[in-house]
């Protein structure tokens, strides 16, 4: 069993924040020819790119103006990277003004909104680089069939396990869950007083793994499936472990997320992301733990998966320079280099070997990219989740049919 204590660097719980860095392909000698973005033509001035980023801290901030500055350096074209207080409301008070940035942090839970409403500028068919994005990542991005903008990196949810309670419990290496009912036997083995066999947040953003493992999902070929049987199963094997004690929300073990319940050893297993890593190293350094890939349902392995795109200001006059610094910024060597410098996943194929090498005992993340799904990105459906997840809360004596009929309804009123 391999002790994993190596900081991997903080991206948020559900936005992943994060990329890139140095070694690309930056050009110069834009030429002022060019018509507005709407058309798929791109603008190109003298005119400076302003970049604006939400950070997961200061490594990332650090990465990313370096990356930028040395893009400029090659480049001859200026450009400034601001942090947003708070990312949503900045952009949309940018676009509302007419001044947007013009290129950004993007999460697929807005696209659709700016998209339909003619903010976005729809680069990702001309990107150099578009068919190494993963095609999970590209179908993220995607809005009525046009690939919008670049993924800049992704998370994907695994198993975390604290190889000393673990190994105190009497399990080896042979026990790590591989089913739902050997996930229940070991949470059972490691539930004791004051600590919990398994702890994960009460929201779809770990609860939809068991969906997806169950092989649910919540839109189908672009149709509400939330009620699905598939989906009731999954709620009815968690709703089982909560009501027995071996399954808990972190909030009910006393932890903000499921890294602190992790880190205070509340909980002997959870379900999070890559992003735990660095919050570990800087929280609770002396916890040894794996990352093993979440064990499979009914419908086989399931996980889900989180991203930000680099998007485009469709009033951005100098689109051609701001395409060029994405392809800089999602080359392979900034990617594995942003990944080192604080810890998100390369959104590209051909980085992915480099990564395994640099990331041995992190491999369960990556694996999770060949069927991770990833939350709805139709306009609304974040309100969805967001209502989805408070009825989530109240899973351990609820109704899981009734919670899944609730949902149905509100997102066959999203998704048409």
């Amino acid at each position: 069993m391999t002790r994993k204590t190596r900081a991997i660097g903080g991206a948020g719980a559900l936005a992943i924040a994060g990329t890139l860095l140095l070694s690309g392909c930056g050009g110069s000698g834009f030429d002022d020819s060019g018509s507005a973005g709407g058309d798929g033509e791109l603008t190109s001035s003298d005119d400076a790119l302003n970049i604006l980023i939400g950070s997961s801290g200061e490594a990332e901030t650090k990465a990313v103006e370096e990356a930028v500055a040395a893009w400029s350096d090659e480049s001859g074209v200026e450009a400034k990277v601001s942090v947003a207080n708070d990312l949503n409301q900045q952009l949309s008070q940018g676009f509302a003004a007419g001044t947007p940035a013009d290129l950004f942090y993007l999460s697929p839970d807005v696209i659709a909104g700016y998209a339909g409403n003619g903010s976005l500028m729809a680069y990702g068919d001309q990107l150099e680089n578009k068919d190494d994005f993963y095609p999970s990542l590209v179908e993220n991005f995607t809005v009525d069939g046009d690939f919008y903008c670049a993924p800049k990196d992704f998370s994907t949810l695994g198993l975390i396990i604290n190889t000393d309670l673990w190994t105190a419990a009497g399990l080896t290496e042979a026990d790590v869950p591989t089913t739902w009912d050997e996930l229940a036997a070991v949470a059972k083995t490691l539930t004791t007083d004051g600590r919990v066999g398994l702890a994960f947040g009460a929201e779809y953003q770990r609860v939809g793994t068991f969906m997806a493992q169950a092989g649910g999902a919540m839109v189908e070929d672009g149709q509400a499936v939330a009620n699905s049987p598939e989906n009731l199963e999954a709620l009815d094997y968690v709703q089982t472990h909560l009501q027995d004690g071996t399954f808990a929300y972190a909030a009910d073990v006393g932890a903000g997320w499921g890294g602190e319940a992790f880190g205070k050893q509340l909980a002997a297993m959870v379900i999070e992301g890559n992003w735990i890593g660095g919050a570990l190293s800087n929280d609770f350094p002396d916890v040894n733990y794996l990352v093993a890939e979440l064990p499979e349902g009914p419908g086989g392995k399931g996980t889900l998966q989180f991203t930000n795109c680099w998007g485009m200001a469709a009033d951005s006059p100098n689109q051609q320079a701001a395409l060029d610094l994405v392809e800089y910024l999602t080359s392979t060597d900034q990617q594995l280099a942003f990944s080192e410098a604080f810890g998100p996943m390369p959104s590209i194929s051909s980085a992915a070997d480099a990564w395994t090498e640099a990331n041995p005992d992190l491999t369960a993340f990556l694996a999770g990219a060949d069927y991770a799904q990833f939350p709805p990105n139709q306009e609304g459906a974040n309100d969805v989740i967001s209502d989805f997840n408070a009825q989530l809360e109240t899973l351990k004596d609820g109704d899981p049919q009734q919670i899944l009929d609730s949902v149905q309804a509100n997102l066959e009123a999203v998704v048409g």
